[in-house]
């Protein structure tokens, strides 16, 4: 008697031991800069996580589990990062992380995650080659739902030469990695259309007197200013130009979106253009509930950064589905399940359809993205064709699906959400 009581005992202890295991949360990190000149970015990325995981978890979660989110701001510095990178995989155990903001935060700290073969979702870092830099090893960990230097730099050079006819541009990048990634990608992309920009200048992070740079610009006959940083430097640019009284279009990349550089460049910041893979603009029915849960929830009406917090939002979303097919939170089952999604997933900036492979880990293809304007203190669409084309959401081009049919695809399931 006594032993059977024992053995049922050892049952019942093991039951529960089991169910507290099957409970344990799903522990993913969320790294980015929260404080500093690149926290719009870095907020507004976190703040569309959390919106995810919370309605994730209010619907079962991902496994039968509750997914927690460890936060870790690595201040846009690159040795935080790789001190967070350590922290949040030895210490905390995460099973996969999103976010990374800064391509030098990027590049320094996701290397501890490929060597635990964690899985990382970089859902705001633009330099092309963070998807590629274990392209040489048998797995690659580390994924993109944010679009590319490559792509913007396309996108830059095909406004600024074919549609608007500059011959004569000036570039300035500040002195990061991403500034000076992006700037060698920018002169490919002239390099490609036969045109040298007639001025490179650099700067650095917390300038606040551009005019040295602006000078040799205007000197050298530009007719268009290209930029490559953040808001605070970038908005020194706008107000620097008018205080040399010199007025040329000002272009560059997705950050020209970012709220710092919008309210500290005032009025200077009209008529600013850039890429967006997303636009404050309830145009669909998920895009304007994602919207309306993000105002309510942090009591804003302009989003800090939207291209930031919508790909936040969608890249939770992404590493949920790829740990649900995988049935497990183990890193190289996440991985190939990500590398194979038989699920659409539906976002706020697209759906994605199989987003990733097995060589191709950029959720983002060159049909996605818009060009964007500044205008009333906020980004709205630059060309009206793209506003009232908003709606039809915009596909990844693939070779069955080529660009230009993929951009006016509207997936099943976004049909269903109508």
């Amino acid at each position: 008697m006594k032993l059977t009581l024992k053995v049922a005992g050892f049952a019942v202890a093991a039951a529960l031991s089991a169910m507290a295991f099957a409970a344990e949360p799903i522990r993913i990190g969320v790294s980015g800069p929260f404080t500093g000149g690149s926290s719009p970015m870095g907020v507004s990325m976190r703040d569309g996580v959390k919106l995810a995981a919370k309605e994730i978890n209010a619907k079962g979660g991902v496994l039968g589990r509750q997914i927690e989110l460890i936060e870790r701001d690595d201040e846009a510095k690159n040795e935080r990062g790789v001190q967070v990178a350590q922290e949040l995989i030895n210490k905390e155990k995460v099973v996969a992380t999103v976010g990374y903001i800064n391509s030098g935060v990027s590049l320094a700290s996701q290397r501890f995650y490929q060597e635990a073969k964690i899985p990382v979702m970089n859902n705001v870092s633009t330099a092309t080659v963070i998807t590629q830099q274990f392209k040489d090893q048998p797995d690659n960990y580390i994924f993109r739902s944010s679009a590319n230097d490559a792509i913007q730099c396309g996108m830059i050079v095909k406004e600024v030469i074919d549609k608007r006819k500059y011959t004569k541009v000036a570039i300035l990048a500040d002195s990061t990695n991403y500034g000076q990634l992006g700037r060698e990608d920018l002169e490919k992309a002239l390099d490609a259309k036969g045109i040298k920009a007639v001025a490179v200048e650099k700067y650095n992070i917390k300038d606040v007197d551009m005019t040295p740079q602006l000078l040799k610009a205007k000197e050298a006959g530009a007719q268009v200013v290209i930029t490559y940083g953040i808001g605070p430097e970038l908005a020194q640019i706008a107000n620097g130009m008018v205080k040399l009284g010199w007025k040329v279009p000002m272009m560059g990349s997705w950050t020209l979106s970012m709220g710092n550089f919008i309210d500290n460049a005032g009025p200077n910041a009209e008529g600013a253009l850039m890429p967006q893979t997303f636009i404050q603009e309830a145009n669909t029915p998920k895009r304007k509930a994602f919207i309306e849960a993000y105002q309510k929830a942090y009591k804003v009406d302009r989003i800090p950064s939207p291209v930031s917090a919508a790909q936040g939002y969608d890249s939770v979303y992404l590493l949920a589905a790829g740990i649900k097919q995988a049935g497990s939170t183990d890193g190289p089952k996440i991985k190939d399940a990500l590398e194979n999604l038989k699920e659409p997933v539906e976002g706020v900036v697209t759906v994605y359809n199989q987003p990733f492979s097995k060589t191709d880990h950029e959720a983002i293809t060159a049909n996605i993205p818009v060009i964007g304007m500044v205008k009333g203190g906020r980004v709205v669409y630059a060309y009206d064709e793209d506003k009232k084309t908003g709606s039809e959401v915009r596909t990844k081009a693939t070779k069955a699906a080529p660009a230009a049919k993929a951009a006016k695809a509207v997936p099943a399931v976004m049909e269903k959400a109508k």
